[in-house]
């Protein structure tokens, strides 16, 4: 199994580069990954390429289908309190 990009992909052209296997590939509406292509770089590198670069919580899910980036882990703030600091924001 490999893993996969999901609709919160922005298209950046961050991952693509990366890929050792050249597994990525840009498509409509978001980039994709080439499961017969990937092996999540094992035995190239500690984590999977892709994964490591992604700006974007939730948009890599591992071959579980679990997100490599979950909600709260790039950002700091977990999503129980997202709401709160949304508002906060607007209210600037």
């Amino acid at each position: 199994m490999s893993y996969r990009i999901t609709a919160a992909c922005v298209n950046c052209w961050a991952c693509e580069p990366l890929c050792p296997n050249e597994a990525v590939r840009a498509a409509k509406p978001h980039f994709v990954i080439e499961a017969a292509r990937c092996n999540g770089c094992e035995g190239e590198f500690a984590d999977p390429q892709c994964a490591s670069i992604c700006p974007i919580e939730g948009a890599i899910l591992d071959p579980s289908g679990a997100p490599v980036n979950p909600p709260g882990s790039l950002t700091g703030i977990p999503p129980s309190a997202w709401s709160q600091v949304q508002q906060a924001i607007q209210a600037r």
